[in-house]
């Protein structure tokens, strides 16, 4: 089970070619907006699997800096670090999107929020 969690696993397979093509931008640009492909494009399939990785990303990155910034001290030094993570999460998924692929984010990317 831990396995799958940490490995980027490839699903471009589940969505047709021409939804990937047409829908490349928005699926990018979910990192930045996470409800930007929800409205832009609602039928998009890809657009909507990187909104989810998005917007499981977005919770992760809100309760990882609440909890760390309740731990005083050593969480407070560990907040840039996972601020850093973050970042590197989010630029993959970038990458991911506008190039077309469908790769889960590494330990969070397993969980799906929108159907």
């Amino acid at each position: 089970m831990m396995t799958e969690m940490t490995e980027m696993t490839e699903q471009t397979t589940d969505f047709t070619p021409e939804d990937i093509e047409k829908n490349k931008t928005m699926a990018g640009l979910a990192y930045l907006i996470f409800f930007l492909p929800l409205l832009a494009c609602p039928e998009s399939k890809y657009a909507k699997f990187h909104a989810n990785q998005s917007l499981v990303l977005l919770i992760a990155a809100v309760i990882g800096n609440v909890v760390l910034g309740v731990i005083p001290v050593v969480g407070w030094m560990l907040l840039p670090l996972f601020g850093i993570v973050v970042l590197v999460f989010s630029i993959m998924g970038l990458i991911n999107g506008f190039g077309g692929k469908a790769k889960r984010l590494p330990l969070i990317g397993a969980f799906d929020i929108l159907k």
